[in-house]
């Protein structure tokens, strides 16, 4: 090899170890860039040459500048944001959900439920004072309040969850387009037939992209030949190589509320990770779920309690109300009428008074469920009360109305086998269906005499309100037995286990992710220590090269003056 070749060679050395220093430069510049991936150069011996019977090295180049990156332990690191996302996401919403049923409160509901029925219990002490009824009938609005604001704050928690999934549209479709741009560039650079990790910069931003996509919902990618990357929801294409689908919002109707949806051509996104699956499982499953309960709570609560308390009397009797239910057609059977809670075959009674005379008439009313031709609808009910004297029934918008035919009579309800009263909205303490309308009926808020403690006439006991102080723990039919308390309690507890057994799930993903995170770093972070020790080797190198030139040029120097 001559003097001239070792130059080169010597040259060569200079300038690979000079870009070798350069990529550690460009390592320690972004040792704090999220997404960053290490590079390297991969130094490679020159081609050799043959100096008669000698093979000659001709130094060292640069082959290529690669990233340290595992594909695999990229593909599991996103999927284990996309899980951590929808588990932090699902238990963040458990923990407001526990502030709203406030189990551990002095204002939840299973207190304000104590306070209603310990102020009926009152009412045994002092049957003949208004003032303590008025405290039961306020006791029963403060625990209907309570129903109220659960259902509200409830509600509002799924409303503001669904503004948070529609928002989730424009942050993904930003993305996507990102990532499809990406894939264009990339590919123009690697030319279909290199490792697309030689684009270096550009694959560092598309990891971060598919980072933070993953995060917004879970996705499958793969890795095409020329270096892009497909990206897909459950067969659901977002990027195909240079093109992106766009994610649009659409409107549909659930539980009541107006929900928003992802589509993507009109094929609904439904992930199993990420955040928009947590944020679909909190709307629909966790929120969504616990309204079923608390309105079903609420009107079993409702229509329980009504059943007992539409057969009592107060210390005053009626002479005129209206059914607070209406039905959907006046001609139909009551079962099919479209009321909330429907009557069962079986009677109620009327007590008709004349106050100038002091007599009483107790009149049943048959209500008949027994099929066609003998079918109570709410037409023959009122004919059926027009035939007793001294009442007149009517239909008004749905509604029943009865009031006396003259100044001197009153009347008052009895016993009701067939839920008639409580399904009609007659004689009954609350009102509603459901936990968005439960209140108390006006006519005993507005009157509390009407609270009906009596079973055996007008204002004669208190063995009514005895029933109805011990209805919290009295088994229901219609519950397999189950009381309003057991109700209550197995609502309550469901929250607070799921929010356990969520926040145990949230933990869980957290350290799989943490794990990942940490070997992900280990593979593909920049490490400052090492980077000095290698800048320190190729410096080393980079001076011996120097000093060989300068050996090199004495020795072309002293050939020269010879």
């Amino acid at each position: 090899m001559s003097l001239l070749s070792s130059i080169q060679m010597a040259g060569g050395s200079l300038q690979a170890n000079e870009v070798a220093l350069q990529v550690v430069g460009q390592n320690i510049a972004n040792a704090n860039t999220p997404g960053y991936i290490r590079e390297v150069a991969n130094l490679v011996p020159g081609a050799s040459q043959g100096e008669g019977s000698l093979i000659l090295g001709t130094g060292v180049q640069v082959q290529s500048i690669t990233q340290q990156i595992n594909s695999f332990l990229e593909t599991e690191l996103r999927n284990a944001n996309s899980d951590q996302s929808n588990a932090d996401t699902v238990q963040q919403t458990y923990s407001q959900l526990e502030n709203i049923v406030g189990a551990v409160s002095s204002s939840n509901l299973s207190t304000a439920m104590n306070s209603f029925f310990s102020a009926i219990s009152d009412v045994l002490n002092s049957p003949q004072d208004e003032s303590v009824r008025q405290t039961a009938v306020l006791q029963g609005q403060s625990l209907a309040s309570t129903i109220n604001s659960m259902s509200s704050q409830t509600e509002q928690l799924r409303s503001s969850i669904d503004s948070q999934v529609a928002s989730l549209a424009p942050q993904i479709n930003t993305l996507t387009t990102q990532i499809a741009q990406l894939n264009i560039q990339i590919a123009q650079i690697t030319g279909g037939g290199t490792s697309a990790s030689a684009a270096v910069g550009l694959t560092d931003q598309r990891n971060q992209a598919l980072s933070n996509l993953s995060k917004l919902i879970g996705v499958q990618t793969s890795t095409q030949p020329d270096g892009s990357v497909n990206v897909d929801v459950g067969g659901t294409y977002l990027v195909n190589e240079g093109t992106s689908q766009q994610v649009n919002v659409t409107q549909s109707t659930n539980q009541g509320m107006t929900v928003s949806t992802l589509e993507v051509q009109g094929t609904v996104l439904n992930p199993s990770s990420g955040q928009l699956a947590g944020l679909l499982t909190s709307r629909d499953t966790v929120l969504g779920g616990f309204e079923e309960q608390l309105n079903s709570f609420a009107g079993t609560l409702a229509n329980e309690f009504n059943k007992i308390y539409s057969g009592g009397q107060g210390t005053t009797a009626y002479t005129q109300t209206t059914a607070t239910n209406a039905v959907s057609a006046a001609d139909v059977p009551l079962d099919e009428a479209g009321l909330a809670f429907t009557p069962t075959n079986g009677s109620f009674q009327i007590i008709v008074t004349n106050e100038q005379t002091g007599t009483s008439t107790t009149n049943n009313v048959a209500v008949s469920m027994l099929g066609a031709g003998h079918t109570t609808t709410l037409d023959s009910l009122a004919a059926e009360i027009n035939n007793i004297s001294g009442l007149q029934a009517k239909v008004v918008n749905g509604k029943l109305s009865l009031s006396t035919t003259d100044s001197n009579t009153e009347f008052a309800f009895g016993a009701d086998t067939s839920g008639t009263l409580a399904a009609l909205g007659i004689n009954t303490f609350f009102t509603g269906s459901n936990a968005d309308t439960f209140a108390v009926n006006s006519t005993v808020a507005q009157d509390p005499t009407k609270f009906a403690a009596s079973s055996t006439g007008v204002g004669v006991d208190t063995t009514n309100a005895q029933t109805l102080a011990n209805f919290l723990t009295q088994p229901l039919a219609t519950q397999n037995g189950s009381t309003i308390q057991d109700l209550y309690n197995n609502m309550a507890t469901d929250v607070t286990q799921s929010s356990a057994n969520a926040t145990a799930s949230a933990n869980a993903a957290d350290s799989v992710q943490s794990t990942f995170s940490n070997q992900e770093t280990a593979t593909s972070g920049v490490n400052i220590d090492d980077e000095v020790v290698n800048m320190l080797q190729y410096q080393e190198s980079y001076q011996a090269s120097a000093r060989y030139i300068a050996t090199l040029e004495n020795l072309l120097n002293t050939l020269v003056q010879m």
